[in-house]
C-alpha cells in the first residue's frame, strides 16, 4: 500500500496536468487575432482563474503558464510562449495568492467583492503590464496599445468566467474545497 505521501504527489500531479490541458483548450477554442501585435485574444484567462480560486497559487502558476505557453506553441504562435508563460503563469499565482489571504469559506459578500475586485486588479495589472511591455520591444508602443483594451477585456472575461465556474464546481463537488494547495 503507497503512503498519503505518494497518492498527495500524485493527486497534485494530475490535478495540474489536467488544470494545464484545460487552460491550453480554453486559450485555443476561442482565438481573436490583434494584426499589429501578431497575438491573439483568447478564453485561457477563464481557466487561469477557476485555477487560482479553485486549487490555489500554485495550481495557477504551473498551469497556468504552461498551459498558455502550449496553446502558442500549437497555434502557431510560439513566439509568444515564453511570454505567455511568465506573464500568465505569475497571473495565475498572484490571483491564488489574493484569494487564499483574503477570501474565507464563509465569507460575507462584502469581503467577497473586495476579494474579487483585488484578484481582477492584480490579474489585470500582471497580464495587460506584462504583455504591454513585451508588445512594446517586440513591435514597438502603437501597436501594444492597440492590444491592451483587449487584454483588459480577457482579463475580465477572466474573472467572470472562472469565479462562476468555480462556484458550480464547488456546489456540485463539495469536497473540492479540499484540494487548495
Amino acid at each position: 500500500m503507497e503512503d498519503k505521501g505518494e497518492l498527495s504527489s500524485a493527486f497534485k500531479i494530475s490535478t495540474i496536468t489536467i488544470l494545464t490541458a484545460i487552460t491550453a483548450i480554453f486559450t485555443i477554442a476561442v482565438r481573436i487575432p490583434v494584426a499589429p501585435t501578431r497575438g491573439y485574444i483568447n478564453l485561457g484567462d477563464v481557466a487561469i482563474y477557476f485555477s487560482a480560486i479553485t486549487f490555489g497559487p500554485l495550481s495557477a502558476l504551473i498551469s497556468g503558464g504552461l498551459g498558455t505557453a502550449l496553446a502558442d506553441i500549437f497555434s502557431g504562435y510560439s513566439q509568444w510562449a515564453p511570454i505567455s508563460f511568465a506573464v500568465h503563469g505569475l497571473q495565475g499565482f498572484m490571483i491564488g495568492i489574493i484569494v487564499r489571504l483574503l477570501l474565507k469559506e464563509k465569507s460575507n459578500p462584502v469581503n467577497s467583492f473586495i476579494t474579487w475586485a483585488l484578484a481582477f486588479a492584480a490579474g489585470t495589472i500582471i497580464m495587460a503590464g506584462g504583455y504591454l511591455l513585451a508588445e512594446y520591444f517586440m513591435v514597438g508602443l502603437g501597436a501594444a496599445l492597440t492590444e491592451l483594451p483587449g487584454n483588459i477585456i480577457q482579463n475580465a472575461a477572466g474573472i467572470f468566467g472562472g469565479v462562476p465556474l468555480t462556484l458550480a464546481i464547488k456546489k456540485a463537488y463539495p469536497p473540492v474545497v479540499n484540494f487548495r494547495w
